[in-house]
């Protein structure tokens, strides 16, 4: 291992693209520590006591807890992504511009990333009200400052992911995410630790728990059933093209984390509306649909059914989105190829689709067990946080896609890399 990394730091360009990663990542982390002026934090933290506010502050990295400048994270650039994925099913021009490469992602990109300022903008005025009694100042300067302020931060956050993107190693965007709830490890730690209310057995369960579900994630993401796809022999002037046989890799979890987000959205958005506007249906339904409301409470078995059944709906309703069987088939018609055994066409499309939904169900009924997990350690095991599940999917998930790019860059300058 020390050997690798000693390789890494000999490459000059690979060394200062981690460099620059680890620049950016920096900068990221002192955004989210910067409060915004006028605020009092002890109002705010007691907000956070108990709340549905540690969902969305866990992707901030504790920005929203310390109503810093970057504390609405990078959640409006990930919401305006998938939106603009929904719409290509709707809207043929998006459609097309997809299909045309390159280019096409940029147009549909520098869409997202306006949408991505609307939201923004939409989210801190929002926040501006519900954390209205923090304010030291309520004049309509000092407000139209603090929704700048936190609207800047967002558009910050978003050319910081790409940058790492295009000049470092890794997604940005996911490598934000993995660093936020990475710096919230240690402190939950330390919170636990300090409670004591959880002896050395249930610390020494929680960990082998936590151990499993690492390694089932691992399973989870490196698995894949290939499906085989031979091209035919095709002769263009003196020379003979196809004839080559290669593989499909379908992945069983398909969709990612993008379910969770779905489903967790869903749910939030009437607790949301509650503490806006107290009392009342919204309140009622609100209540019906909350978690666990603090450690060592018994957790709400709707709350859990429905999280679970939404899950399993929006993995097989995104992976359907990510990879369209018709699509496929109609490639492979143009291009001479074809799946052994199965004719080309309408019969090759539906062998995708039957094979893609018997490989959804197993990864997304995983995806919806480690997505409660958090919920069963904070209700019956007394965890004084909402941490793992989806979390060590994600951290996990990008640790092992960024170890792949450092090993890809290692293995093209002939290097050991990280897997053998």
């Amino acid at each position: 291992m020390f050997q690798i990394i000693r390789n890494i730091f000999v490459i000059r360009e690979l060394r200062n693209k981690v460099l620059f990663t680890l620049a950016i990542l920096v900068i990221y982390r002192l955004g989210a520590a910067i409060p915004v002026p006028g605020i009092d934090l002890s109002i705010i933290k007691d907000l956070f006591q108990g709340g549905i506010l540690g969902f969305l502050d866990l992707f901030s990295g504790g920005a929203l807890a310390r109503f810093a400048v970057f504390s609405l994270g990078i959640m409006p650039y990930i919401t305006a992504t998938i939106i603009m994925q929904l719409l290509q099913m709707v809207i043929p021009r998006l459609e097309e511009w997809a299909k045309e490469g390159e280019t096409g992602r940029r147009k549909i990109q520098q869409i997202a990333r306006y949408m991505t300022v609307g939201l923004a903008l939409l989210q801190s005025t929002g926040m501006v009200f519900f954390f209205r009694e923090a304010m030291v100042d309520h004049t309509w300067p000092y407000i139209f400052l603090i929704i700048v302020t936190l609207t800047s931060g967002t558009t910050l956050i978003m050319w910081l992911g790409e940058l790492i993107t295009q000049f470092g190693i890794g997604n940005g965007i996911s490598l934000l995410i993995f660093t936020s709830i990475i710096s919230e490890m240690p402190g939950a730690i330390i919170q636990m630790v300090r409670l004591g209310e959880i002896n050395i057995f249930r610390i020494g369960l929680i960990g082998i728990i936590a151990l499993a579900v690492v390694v089932g994630v691992i399973m989870i993401q490196q698995g894949e059933r290939r499906i085989t796809v031979q091209y035919a022999k095709q002769i263009r002037g003196r020379r003979v093209y196809g004839g080559r046989g290669t593989y499909i890799p379908l992945k069983v979890n398909q969709a990612g984390v993008i379910p969770v987000i779905f489903a967790s959205s869903v749910l939030l958005f009437p607790a949301m509306i509650a503490q806006f506007f107290p009392g009342g249906l919204t309140q009622v339904i609100a209540d019906m649909l909350s978690p666990a409301p603090g450690p060592g409470n018994v957790i709400n078995p709707v709350y859990i059914g429905l999280y679970s059944v939404l899950i399993i709906i929006f993995t097989y309703f995104y992976s359907a989105v990510v990879f369209n069987p018709t699509d496929i088939a109609d490639n492979f018609k143009k291009y001479g190829g074809f799946i052994p055994g199965i004719r080309p066409g309408r019969p090759t499309a539906g062998f995708l689709g039957k094979i893609l939904n018997r490989i959804t169900l197993p990864g997304s009924i995983f995806l919806a067990s480690i997505a409660i997990l958090p919920e069963l350690f904070y209700g019956y095991m007394d965890v004084p946080f909402r941490f793992g599940g989806i979390s060590l999917l994600i951290v996990v998930g990008v640790a092992l896609e960024t170890m792949k790019q450092l090993e890809s860059q290692l293995l093209m300058r002939h290097y050991e890399g990280f897997f053998k």
